[in-house]
């Protein structure tokens, strides 16, 4: 029979509600997802309220305060600042963005912070990005070539080039592996351990368009699977969620079609 309800242990419990704010004119209150693995608690949100003219206008400025200056124990991850480097992915208000790029301002009412969905959670808002790794490492994200090194740089064309970059800068190349779009699409979360997802996918897509590969015949060959390509059913949930505003829906249709003209 089926289950529709979460098991007892999976279920976010009411956390903690602290104050910072010592009576500011400027408050927010920011519900962030706590779960520690070294305990048998269940997973809470923690409530905490706080001066916003403490911290910078992102919500990773917010939660930088958080730790800094009222609980330590908080964890995420987090890096550039600038996304740049996809560290900080993770649900804001129901949508899968990067912290530092999501202000505070654009969100009314309180933030609920969560980790990135459907997903192992290592503590807090740090997912387990194990598998996602791996799945990246099995489309070979490199240059792979037969013919000689030629004795300077592989050169491109300005419209090769623009193939990759695209012509707004959101081309497949600007992927920064932040998986927002992965974590986003269904049928990743039930395919996930076959199905590569949008975000490898388009990383796979990233190496085939690019005029100085020379295995475009060999990754098709490693993408031609019921579940690594095919599982994608354009719900269009990885291009909406796309901190960058690039389009993985788009790079998995055009290897679909190069799959479909070389039969």
């Amino acid at each position: 029979m089926a289950e529709f309800t979460l098991p007892q242990n999976s279920k976010i419990t009411k956390g903690e509600q602290i104050n910072a704010a010592n009576g500011a004119s400027r408050t927010k209150t920011f519900k962030v997802y706590r779960w520690n693995p070294d305990d048998e608690d269940n997973p809470r949100l923690d409530e905490y309220t706080i001066d916003l003219n403490k911290c910078g206008p992102m919500v990773l400025d917010a939660l930088i305060h958080i730790k800094d200056d009222v609980d330590q124990s908080l964890t995420f991850r987090r890096s550039c600042r600038e996304g740049i480097c996809g560290s900080c992915a993770m649900n804001i208000d129901g949508t899968n963005t990067l912290a530092c790029t999501k202000a505070i301002d654009d969100v009314s009412g309180d933030v609920k912070i969560t980790p990135l969905p459907h997903m192992p959670v290592v503590k807090d808002l740090v997912p387990d990005l194990n598998h996602v790794y791996a799945q990246y490492t099995s489309i070979e994200p490199w240059l792979k070539t037969d013919s000689p090194a030629p004795g300077r740089e592989r050169l491109q064309t300005d419209v090769d080039s623009t193939l990759l970059n695209g012509a707004d800068g959101n081309g497949p190349a600007g992927c920064i592996l932040c998986f927002c779009c992965s974590t986003s699409c269904p049928s990743y979360w039930w395919n996930g351990d076959r199905f590569l997802g949008p975000a490898i996918l388009l990383q796979a897509y990233r190496w085939i368009a690019d005029s100085r590969d020379e295995a475009t015949g060999e990754r098709l060959d490693a993408l031609e699977d019921p579940f690594r390509l095919y599982r994608c059913h354009t719900i269009m949930n990885c291009t909406n969620t796309c901190p960058k505003g690039l389009n993985p829906a788009k790079a998995i249709a055009e290897i679909k079609k190069l799959m479909a003209m070389r039969r």
